[in-house]
């Protein structure tokens, strides 16, 4: 029972601590790859949505083509907006990396000196 405890005692010591510990410092490649692998996650969504959607039409038009068959009186579809599709992934490059760094120009040359006149 003792040792139950303790161990519980720790465990809730240790979450506590790391509760406190600062968020990892993360690169700039490595917040690239975050940010891609959100808007990857992001357009997966939309694509699960879309094929909710097709889903949703095909079994409404399936419902309402048997229940017509049937003889069974059904209210008219609703009418809804038409499923939307995402399209394929594109990620955009970000700006800073897709355009070549700019070359710092050159320091202009010293004016010459004037002539002195004797």
């Amino acid at each position: 029972m003792k040792s139950l405890l303790l161990i519980s005692l720790l465990l809730t010591a240790s979450v506590g601590a790391m509760a406190k510990l600062p968020a990892p410092v993360l690169d700039d490649a490595a917040k690239a790859k975050a940010d891609e692998a959100k808007a990857k996650t992001a357009h997966a969504g939309k694509v699960d949505g879309y094929k909710l959607c097709l889903s949703m039409d095909r079994s409404a038009a399936n419902y309402h083509k048997t229940a017509a068959a049937s003889g069974k009186t059904v209210k008219p579809a609703t009418a809804t907006p038409p499923c939307a599709d995402p399209g394929p992934f594109v990620w955009p490059a970000p700006a800073a990396a897709a355009a070549p760094a700019a070359v710092p120009a050159a320091p202009a040359a010293p004016a010459a000196a004037p002539a002195k006149k004797s």
